[in-house]
């Protein structure tokens, strides 16, 4: 019977082409768990009947593929990520179209996510290293292939939180939930469709990835953002008494006259920190989408 099961997921996915991939996959997943539970159920409940009755009652309650597909692409419309909501129409005006990026709250939930990176990036890489180095040592014992086993699962797991700092901070859909992998049934058959998934390999490649990608991100960002800063507060640094730069020991002093072209100075780099923030958001959701989302 999980030919017919197979058959309504092709279906399924027919029905939700063009729709986004993190939609596609929750969509599959939560119609696989549903109707093969609900099946075995059935089985249980009326051992004597047809099991191919069984089935087309269940898909008949659960819904059409067509039906489900366009349920689930109302919800998505419904529930799109707060930061991927256009807040405000973009302007005509180049200038306030450039400066506009300092009231946009994805580009701010964008520098977050790339400074938090370097966090993420750490824990991420530190257990897809060691994972992958105590499997390869522990092979030649017992313990081998079922910590392998944990560790995959563990790194899915992984890919389900990260789905959700992305989605929560750049506004990028992610799935809430992975698909079963193809594959027999049992630890054994659970632990090859895992092996054999190229979303498992992915996966780990992104956890690997993350922390030179995080460091990067964290560096960049952290000096322009000094330095931005540093130019916007120079009239109270300046009242303080100090220095705007000290050169083999001469201290410089910004004259007052040219403070309001250093502030000037800083919000233009402010500016230009925010839209750089966001187009590397948009581009680490990209990655996101070819690693962490099955196709």
């Amino acid at each position: 019977m999980s030919e017919g099961i197979d058959r309504y997921l092709r279906e399924l996915r027919r029905a939700l082409t063009g729709s986004d991939p993190a939609t596609v996959q929750d969509a599959l997943a939560d119609a696989e768990d549903h109707l093969r539970t609900a099946l075995t159920q059935a089985r249980k409940a009326e051992p004597g009947r047809n099991e191919t009755d069984l089935l087309a009652t269940l898909v008949e309650s659960y819904g059409s593929p067509e039906e489900v597909a366009e349920s689930y692409r109302d919800t998505e419309t419904r529930s799109t990520p707060p930061f991927a909501r256009t807040i405000t129409p973009e302007p005509a005006n180049p200038m306030q179209r450039f400066f506009g990026v300092l009231g946009d709250p994805r580009a701010y939930g964008a520098l977050l996510f790339l400074l938090f990176s370097i966090v993420t990036g750490i824990l991420y890489f530190t257990w897809a290293v060691t994972g992958i180095s105590l499997s390869a040592g522990l092979l030649i014992t017992i313990l081998g292939l079922p910590f392998f086993g944990v560790f995959m699962v563990s790194i899915r797991g992984l890919a389900l939180v990260e789905g959700r700092l992305i989605e929560a901070m750049l506004g990028i859909r992610m799935p809430k939930r992975h698909p079963r992998s193809p594959g027999g049934r049992g630890l054994w058959g659970k632990f090859t469709s895992l092996l054999a998934d190229r979303q498992t390999w992915t996966t780990i490649l992104y956890c690997i990835l993350k922390l030179p990608l995080g460091v990067v991100s964290f560096t960049i960002f952290t000096v322009l953002l000094t330095y931005a800063l540093e130019l916007i507060a120079l009239p109270v640094l300046s009242l303080l008494s100090r220095p705007f730069i000290v050169v083999s020991g001469t201290a410089f002093y910004v004259p007052t006259i040219l403070l309001p072209l250093f502030v000037f100075a800083g919000i233009l780099d402010l500016a230009l920190v925010m839209h750089l923030a966001r187009w590397m958001g948009r581009g680490y959701g990209r990655m996101a989408k070819t690693l962490l989302v099955r196709g």
